[in-house]
């Protein structure tokens, strides 16, 4: 009996927390929330992915969408969304490929998908009860894992394609989004190879201007905001938090992601920078998630439709709903890649 007293105590704490959290919540955002993930239920297709505009982006709106809903609490066999993420994870599943892709060579910009779906099955492999189904989700990270190696530029960074279907083309966004699907999958116990994260952060030093933003490429481009948001994130995911190239890229998304950009939608691609950027600060300890996140969230409620979903930007609403339900949920701290 002593020998279960520690994990009594641990999951009492557990317990307690996410009580209190949900009590500091204000309803608003919990029923916010609750309407997003509800439409994107009713959005979903009988095979079990969701889309962007025309069409596109199938994986990784699947895999997004998906994160927002384990995001809830739901996990493929309990909540409300269980049936949902389920077949979630089943489609992502089935378009894993022999050499590891998550998806189809002639989708869009594929490496998203893979990196995102990465992310996402991960988290699912933490929870998954059914050994048969664990053991199929293990083999499918795995291969996906040396797929991302094998896809990474010479220069450490990753393009919209891999290196080889790319003509070695890279770029930030996409290779902050293979860094955190990687870290997520380590995180899950998926072996992976350290010298390719060490390549990724390096590449992200690499692409630091002057500022202290990244820029588009390693090639240049001007720093950009949502690409620096999404640097940090990926620097933290990565154990960087007080080295001198985290230490900079903090003050230049402090400055460039300030109420008056930050808030009011000041500058393109709001949402994935705030994706990351909520990441970042809820790392940072309650003091400033609280300074963030309030007027964050008053904004994304205000644009909220009557359905539930939001509309902005060129991608579709099951983005942008699928980003705003998780950013108004990540202090749920049900996912291990967004925890503390």
């Amino acid at each position: 009996m002593p020998r279960l007293l520690p994990l009594v105590l641990i999951v009492a704490t557990i317990a307690w927390t996410t009580e209190a959290q949900a009590q500091r919540r204000d309803p608003k955002i919990k029923l916010s929330a609750q309407k997003g993930l509800d439409w994107l239920a009713g959005e979903q297709h009988r095979q079990g992915y969701w889309e962007a505009n025309q069409g596109q982006y199938r994986v990784a709106m699947t895999a997004l969408a998906g994160n927002a809903m384990l995001c809830e609490g739901s996990t493929t066999t309990r909540g409300k969304y269980a049936k949902n993420i389920s077949a979630a994870v089943d489609y992502l599943v089935d378009t894993s490929q022999s050499n590891g892709l998550i998806g189809y060579k002639h989708d869009y910009h594929y490496t998203y998908g893979h990196g995102f779906s990465m992310l996402f099955l991960s988290q699912v492999f933490g929870e998954e009860e059914n050994a048969q189904r664990r053991e199929r989700l293990k083999e499918v990270l795995t291969k996906a894992v040396q797929f991302c190696g094998e896809a990474q530029t010479p220069d450490g960074g990753w393009g919209y394609v891999s290196a080889k279907d790319g003509n070695n083309f890279d770029e930030g966004s996409t290779c902050v989004t293979q860094v955190q699907g990687l870290r997520a999958c380590r995180n899950a116990g998926i072996p992976v190879p350290k010298e390719v994260v060490d390549r990724a952060v390096e590449y992200i030093r690499k692409c630091m201007a002057a500022d202290g933003g990244v820029q588009y490429s390693i090639r240049g481009g001007g720093s950009r905001p949502p690409i620096s948001a999404a640097a940090i994130a990926c620097l933290f995911n990565s154990g960087e938090y007080e080295n001198e190239t985290a230490q900079k890229l903090m003050k230049y998304c402090e400055k460039s992601m300030s109420a008056a950009g930050g808030v009011n939608q000041m500058f393109g691609h709001w949402h994935y920078a705030h994706y990351y950027y909520a990441q970042v600060q809820y790392r940072l300890g309650d003091e400033k998630w609280e300074k963030y996140f309030q007027p964050i969230a008053k904004e994304i409620l205000s644009k909220q439709s009557a359905n539930g979903t939001w509309k902005e930007g060129h991608v579709g609403p099951v983005y942008t709903t699928a980003i705003n339900c998780t950013i108004l949920q990540i202090d749920n701290g049900f996912l291990p890649i967004y925890q503390r």
